[in-house]
């Protein structure tokens, strides 16, 4: 590799590295970073006349997929609103084709997932501080008792971020198990244990069941473990936690600090209910269960697709149905009293329906699915722990009737195309860049 091809070479791995960090820092900041990437790799790929790679399956049905955002565009109740959203849905494929291109190198792979796990794991420490204190290393107060903000000071969204590269990190630990010593798997293993219980701790539900999803469609897929370890490892899991809540009101609070912030100890007791008690109650009839707040949401979502079902409202535009002119429309009796007005309504699939319609949530599903599922073969035979790892994490994300954020929004997306981008990457079979012989780092 010559000087130039060096300095580009770390100059990616450096923007890339900054990925997490970036996000950790703020949305103008990661938003900023990846437009840096994206940027910087659009001048390398035309310099490169890398335009043979437009040919591949993948990047066509993806270019289809733009086309398709193009066009909600047009059918959308505000054109500038979603089209901001639609237009820039070309900044993902721009990345994956930017991953595929970086992992080519192993050592690349190695270097960059290395940095990650340094900056996951700081994040994974100070979730349990902040637990443990009341506050992050900051000094950053939740301003939800029942949950964890860490770094993101006034945002409790710590678990999403976990878990958008806990799955990654998983399979790069999990690279040559078999080769390992016993110890090197037993800290494996207890740094999974240790995801285990920051995802809990957080206060985050959706998230944390998302991760206990994806760590058992993980472990089912991972050969390099035993039977008998794997239904050791979830079964000492599950009893840690019994443990924990079934001794709860044993241990002393003295033993947790005092100070501005909610204590561990209090900490724990909500998450004990809200895990438990809490939800069990609001299920326990059809009257309450209509009245949480996430069924609201849900029903507004459908009642948006009532109105546009073949189409939808547009990308983005569910705000604009349920919020805009809400006292005019009141005054003329064009308002669905069912609507919530809310930017999303926090489910999947509804927000698929309300905003996309049938014709535009079946493509959405299809296509993405598709993409999925059409290397599950090279995935199975190769076994790529890293591949697996992402596929567990993308499997999270359609779980039906399950809250969730935005799929469109920055944050999620970031995580979303990230895992999807490194599930082609990181197996050589799969990468876009092998196909073509091309190796110009």
């Amino acid at each position: 590799m010559n000087s130039n091809k060096k300095f580009l070479n770390n100059y990616f791995i450096i923007l890339f590295s900054f990925i997490p960090l970036s996000i950790l820092i703020g949305p103008s900041v990661s938003i900023s970073c990846i437009a840096l990437i994206i940027l910087s790799f659009l001048i390398f790929f035309f310099i490169n006349k890398s335009f043979f790679l437009l040919k591949d399956q993948t990047l066509i049905i993806l270019f289809l997929l733009y086309l398709y955002f193009i066009l909600n565009s047009l059918f959308s109740i505000d054109f500038e609103i979603g089209a901001k959203r639609n237009f820039g849905f070309l900044r993902f494929i721009i990345l994956f084709i930017a991953i595929n291109y970086l992992f080519l190198r192993k050592e690349n792979l190695e270097k960059l997932l290395k940095f990650w796990m340094l900056i996951f794991s700081v994040v994974l420490f100070d979730v349990f501080y902040e637990f443990y204190y009341g506050e992050n290393i900051l000094g950053f107060i939740s301003n939800n008792q029942k949950r964890i903000v860490s770094f993101f000071k006034d945002e409790q969204v710590v678990g999403t971020f976990l878990n958008g590269f806990a799955f990654i990190l998983i399979g790069f630990i999990f690279i040559n198990f078999e080769n390992k010593t016993k110890t090197e798997r037993f800290l494996v293993y207890f740094f999974l244990v240790l995801i285990f219980l920051a995802m809990m701790l957080t206060g985050e539900r959706s998230s944390f069941i998302k991760f206990i999803f994806g760590l058992s469609i993980f472990f089912y897929l991972n050969n390099k473990i035993k039977l008998r370890n794997k239904l050791f490892f979830l079964s000492s899991v599950v009893i840690i936690i019994f443990l924990i809540f079934s001794f709860l009101d044993k241990v002393p609070s003295k033993w947790f600090p005092s100070g501005p912030g909610l204590s561990g100890y209090k900490k724990m007791s909500i998450l004990k209910h809200r895990y438990y008690k809490d939800f069990i109650k609001k299920l326990e009839t059809k009257e309450k269960r209509q009245n949480l707040i996430y069924f609201k949401l849900y029903n507004s979502g459908l009642e948006v697709f009532k109105k546009y079902p073949f189409l939808g409202a547009g990308n983005k535009n569910y705000r604009v149905e349920t919020c805009e002119n809400l006292t005019e429309r009141k005054q003329k009796g064009n308002y669905n009293e069912k609507y919530i007005c809310i930017s999303h309504p926090h489910q999947i699939y509804v927000e698929f329906l309300s905003e996309h319609g049938f014709i535009g949530t079946s493509i959405l599903l299809f296509v993405i699915l598709y993409l999925i599922f059409k290397n599950l073969k090279i995935m199975l035979i190769k076994r790529n722990m890293i591949q697996i790892g992402c596929f567990s994490y993308l499997l999270t994300y359609f779980i039906p009737i399950l809250p969730s954020g935005s799929f469109f929004t920055d944050f999620n997306a970031t995580f979303f195309w990230l895992n999807f981008s490194i599930f082609y990457a990181s197996n050589l079979e799969t990468n876009i860049y092998k196909k073509y012989n091309t190796f110009n780092l």
